[in-house]
């Protein structure tokens, strides 16, 4: 078997030895069956390894799939139809960076048209953690990598990882059968800066990102409010206008001014047909747990 040069997911249960984890096997599944989509875990990232256990409620980070995630519901035929490739590639793990800033905004980023996987979709910062990578670090190169923000660790005054979510592409079975499958580790960052202040040194890579925003908390709650799955209405702040500044970037890296309508971030992800410029499932979690650190933040003080 040739070496394995990726980070993977590795399953423990009940303290015994931790197992890579297969493609075709559900990771929130693994903790708390097929009816529940959240679990809470313990992990750590020991050996090149990305090891998950069961957690405490206190001590435990929450993972997440969506109520539609395909493997949840991925048949024994449909997984033995796919690829060897794919059915041998395990689980890897990527990271996000939630980077927010000193007056408490949030920089998102839309995937280049260009990228093979979730184009044109709204997400943190974030990829693939390297071999011998801590997820910090592999979070601020990422950061780096994709904006051109270069944060050092005393650029920020806090970090926390917020949860991690079960990603697979395509997000639903009526859009294709699973080719890639993640734990996404989302990770808040708090910058000492401003908005304004990090903007002057944002230089996005044009392949990876073809704009960019900074969302404050009346969108973010817009932004959540629209469950992906469900049919019920969008909660619009009644202060949030009907558009919001965006950072449009050139397939040049030029980079230019321009608005969008609020409900562009608001559209859910569609079962059927193309893909629609939206924000991403496993954001939209990782943006409520954000919000849930604010409300603490608010009852301390």
């Amino acid at each position: 078997m040739e070496k394995v040069r990726r980070i993977l997911v590795h399953l423990s249960m009940d303290n015994a030895a931790p197992q890579c984890a297969r493609f075709v096997q559900s990771i929130t599944g693994h903790f708390v069956g097929n009816v529940d989509d959240q679990a809470t875990v313990n992990c750590s990232l020991e050996n090149n390894r990305f090891i998950l256990c069961e957690g405490s409620q206190e001590g435990g980070v929450p993972l997440k799939r969506a109520s539609f995630c395909p493997i949840k519901f991925l048949s024994h035929s449909e997984a033995a139809s796919l690829p060897p490739d794919t059915l041998n590639r395990g689980v890897d793990v990527g990271v996000a960076v939630l980077l927010e800033t000193a007056n408490q905004k949030l920089l998102l980023t839309r995937r280049a048209a260009t990228l093979r996987i979730f184009p044109n979709v709204w997400v943190p910062p974030g990829g693939h953690v390297e071999l011998d990578e801590k997820l910090l670090d592999a979070g601020l190169r990422e950061l780096r990598e994709e904006t051109g923000l270069k944060l050092s660790h005393e650029d920020i005054s806090y970090t926390r990882l917020l949860g991690l979510w079960e990603s697979v592409y395509p997000p639903m079975l009526s859009r294709g059968l699973p080719q890639r499958h993640h734990i996404v580790t989302y990770m808040l960052l708090s910058s000492r800066l401003t908005h304004l202040q990090l903007q002057s040194c944002l230089r996005p890579e044009p392949g990876e990102v073809s704009g960019c925003i900074w969302a404050d908390v009346s969108l973010v709650k817009a932004i959540v409010s629209a469950v992906d799955g469900e049919e019920d209405s969008v909660h619009i702040p009644a202060e949030l206008p009907q558009t919001v500044s965006v950072i449009e970037v050139s397939p040049e890296g030029e980079l230019s001014e321009s608005t969008l309508p609020v409900l562009v971030f608001c559209n859910r992800a569609p079962a059927l047909g193309e893909d629609v410029e939206r924000v991403s499932t496993g954001t939209k979690f990782a943006l409520e747990l954000w919000l849930k650190t604010l409300d603490t933040h608010c009852a301390k003080s």
